[in-house]
């Protein structure tokens, strides 16, 4: 039996250090005996998607963790449309899209409150009532996804080099869309971005007098008054994970963007439902990954639970999160670590701080690898710091799956060409060597050696019966 992967994905996991904390970050000061138990069987590191010091989503880390390269990523938003199941050719354009609350000014307009809370039903009235929009041969609409959030879906002559209007940070003001600056003077660039703004124009004025938005008004509650955007994408066609890598993969997930990029680069998703108990969660996915390793070669378990954690900023409730999501992980340790055919990984896709005002920041994350043959450091705790001191480095990008590859006893040994493709896995799916037929060999005078035993033959299938 081949050796197998799991990969416990631990979002936004990483952290900074905190006073409340005794200086330490809430993994730090987490009990964790079992992912600090991986630590001590295996190999630790430091990794980062990118380059240390830049802040990732979660999208793009992923797109790194699993093998491709940044300048490749088609961008968040089609994800979240594919993920969502909204049908999209190669020439739409799909842009993040949420519902938000803005003051005006006499320059524009700023972001009072960024996730409004609403019941789901008045959701739905004020998403379908900017759910249809058309301006110089564009047409945006509308997809919800839950709640007040979805994605624009752009199609006619438009362009995905456009930015975004989203601040992300309340008081800050709504920013103009415009091309980007390498892309000023493209006419499909500009018409999108000129689009986009009479769309957001348009769904203010839609909003600000919307019925269900003078309800908030008597009740004294800000109204829901604008769509902020971010992160246009567009489609492009990425080599399989299963020929690039020569692995079968499953992602075992929540979000939708993972169901998106999986069905993006052609792996298979298993939806799984978030509970209020991290623990139970954890415990299910694991056992749902081990069973699934009859028929994948690559199992990728995610929880978004440490990231939602970080963004309610509070540093010892992220604590308390981890500190379920390793229970759910110990009651299922034992059978992952005795298993010789099974390697297991554990890291995060960035660093997600319980304080400050950004959303991820650029800190690299603990990585952990244990199975048979993986060498053994003297690392005994599974954190940001301790992980330093760990056999495996510094790990950034791609080399991740190399390192998979690599224990999985898959790495090819560089300059093997085994097929047309110069792929990093061994061996490779190469075409057969046939035999050609006799009649369309041909052979020169001077290259044919029959030899002297065929000469013997050739000599006696010419003898008649009477010599």
């Amino acid at each position: 039996m081949d050796k197998k992967c799991i990969l416990l994905l631990l979002d936004g996991l990483g952290d900074r250090s905190f006073p409340a904390l005794n200086h330490r970050t809430p993994l730090q000061a987490a009990k964790t005996p079992a992912l600090d138990r991986i630590a001590t069987r295996g190999s630790n590191g430091l990794y980062h998607a990118g380059f240390l010091g830049q802040a990732l989503p979660s999208e793009n880390a992923h797109f790194a963790i699993f093998g491709y390269d940044s300048g490749d990523f088609p961008g968040r938003g089609v994800l979240e449309g594919l993920g969502a199941g909204i049908p999209t050719s190669p020439e739409d354009v799909v842009v993040l899209a949420h519902l938000a609350c803005v003051t005006s000014e006499e320059e524009g307009f700023r972001l009072l409150e960024g996730k409004p809370r609403l019941e789901a039903s008045r959701a739905g009235e004020l998403v379908e009532a900017v759910s249809r929009f058309e301006w110089g041969g564009v047409r945006i609409s509308f997809h919800q996804t839950s709640g007040l959030f979805g994605v624009l879906h752009l199609q006619g002559h438009v362009s995905r080099w456009i930015t975004d209007s989203d601040p992300m940070l309340e008081g800050r003001p709504i920013t103009a869309v415009v091309p980007w600056r390498e892309e000023a003077g493209d006419p499909a660039a500009e018409k999108t971005a000129s689009a986009m703004t009479r769309y957001l124009e348009w769904s203010h004025d839609r909003l600000s007098k919307h019925i269900v938005n003078h309800e908030r008004s008597r009740r004294g509650l800000p109204p829901i008054n604008f769509v902020v955007t971010q992160r246009a994408g567009r489609l492009r066609q990425p080599v399989p994970f299963s020929t690039a890598y020569g692995l079968r993969g499953l992602s075992i997930s929540s979000g939708i963007v993972y169901k998106g990029l999986c069905r993006y680069l052609g792996m298979d998703v298993l939806s799984v439902e978030d509970t209020d108990d991290p623990a139970m969660d954890m415990d299910e996915r694991i056992g749902l990954a081990h069973e699934a390793l009859r028929d994948y070669d690559f199992v990728h378990v995610h929880t978004k639970k440490p990231d939602e954690a970080a963004h309610a900023k509070d540093p010892n409730y992220k604590r308390e999160v981890i500190e379920a999501l390793d229970r759910g992980i110990l009651s299922r340790i034992e059978g992952l670590l005795d298993d010789p055919q099974i390697l297991t990984v554990v890291t995060a896709d960035h660093s997600t701080p319980s304080s400050g005002p950004l959303v991820h920041s650029g800190e690299a994350v603990p990585l952990a690898m244990t199975g048979l043959g993986v060498r053994r450091d003297k690392v005994e705790s599974f954190d940001e710091v301790s992980a330093a001191a760990g056999a495996l480095g510094s790990v950034r990008g791609k080399e991740l799956i190399y390192l998979v590859l690599n224990h999985l006893d898959k790495a090819k040994l560089v300059g093997i060409m085994d097929t047309p493709d110069d792929q990093p896995f061994w061996p490779g799916n190469g075409e057969r060597f046939r035999m050609s037929g006799r009649e369309d060999m041909a052979f020169g005078e001077d290259a044919r050696d029959d030899g002297p035993g065929l000469e013997k033959r050739s000599k006696a299938s010419n003898m008649g019966p009477g010599d």
